[in-house]
């Protein structure tokens, strides 16, 4: 799914919004001036879902080397696609244009490094929510560059929080749960790729808590039937889910804790990254002195929709 939308006027930045599931990619830009959608990234096809006075959205299909140049009408607007060859010009045609633009990505795990790499040469700011990669060379990236990002595995602002309340367990309460062993199940659309960031996250924490865990065994549900059987994700989100379950056994069998967070549907970080795309906007602003902040940061400002 891809939602592009601007920010108020007060900012005068003009938003890159996309999300896509974990298979597909692309960057389009809502030109305030001729209210005209732009893509910058790989070259994609788009189709048409919903749009307001104030945004735009589009389903990204998988990209398609021949639409390279096409135009496509989406709710009214002109999409020009761009090939992968000139993305760099054409993204820093944009930023010319409009100086005070944030990209958001939402691609896959392999674009990660790749479009970070991109953003930073060209010095345009984003907001990241794509998981996978190699995450101690993109903070490597934006650090040497210093261009401003929040980046995050997680954009919805009450996993977040929930995440955030693990953390200070973890913290205040090391190994409190020695020799406890733990079932991970983590289900997603069938076309998520890689094991979710979050769970690897809340995992993070369970192993400082003393839980003896390692990431590869954490259970995978991509089968729909599987999803609708055992999981019990309704039918209508198969396409867009995220359910969890970590569930905490003592050594002798005769305690056992579970924790669960399941999202129906994409609305929770669509409106985590709307929050994410006005926070940076204002660091930009009032030129913060820390340029990368994650999901927490955005949370400890306040002030969210």
């Amino acid at each position: 799914m891809v939602h592009l939308l601007r920010a108020p006027a007060q900012f005068s930045a003009q938003s890159l919004v996309f999300f896509s599931d974990s298979r597909r990619s692309g960057v389009a830009s809502f030109t305030k001036k001729s209210n005209s959608l732009r893509p910058i990234s790989a070259s994609m096809s788009v189709s048409p879902v919903r749009s307001d006075a104030t945004s735009a959205s589009a389903a990204l299909r998988p990209p398609v080397l021949a639409d390279a140049g096409k135009v496509v009408h989406v709710a009214g607007k002109d999409i020009q696609v761009h090939g992968t060859s000139g993305r760099e010009d054409f993204l820093k045609s944009v930023l010319d244009e409009h100086p005070d633009l944030i990209v958001v990505d939402y691609t896959v795990p392999d674009a990660v490094n790749d479009n970070a790499e991109l953003y930073c040469k060209v010095g345009v700011p984003f907001v990241m929510g794509t998981t996978g990669g190699d995450r101690q060379k993109l903070m490597k990236t934006v650090q040497d560059s210093n261009v401003y990002a929040v980046i995050s595995p997680q954009m919805g602002k009450q996993v977040v929080a929930f995440l955030a309340a693990m953390e200070i367990m973890a913290e205040q309460f090391p190994g409190a749960l020695s020799g406890y062993s733990m079932q991970v199940l983590e289900s997603h659309q069938s076309s998520k790729l890689d094991t979710s960031g979050t769970a690897k996250a809340f995992i993070s924490c369970f192993q400082k808590l003393g839980v003896s865990f390692d990431m590869d065994e954490v259970q995978l549900i991509r089968d729909p039937k599987q999803q609708l059987e055992m999981v019990g994700v309704p039918e209508e989100h198969l396409g867009g889910h995220a359910f969890h379950m970590y569930h905490i056994t003592s050594p002798d069998q005769t305690v056992s804790f579970e924790f669960q967070h399941n999202v129906c549907g994409r609305s929770i970080y669509a409106e985590g990254t709307v929050d994410a795309v006005l926070f940076l906007a204002k660091k930009i602003q009032a030129k913060d002195g820390k340029r990368i902040y994650n999901m927490i940061d955005v949370l400890r400002e306040g002030n969210l929709r």
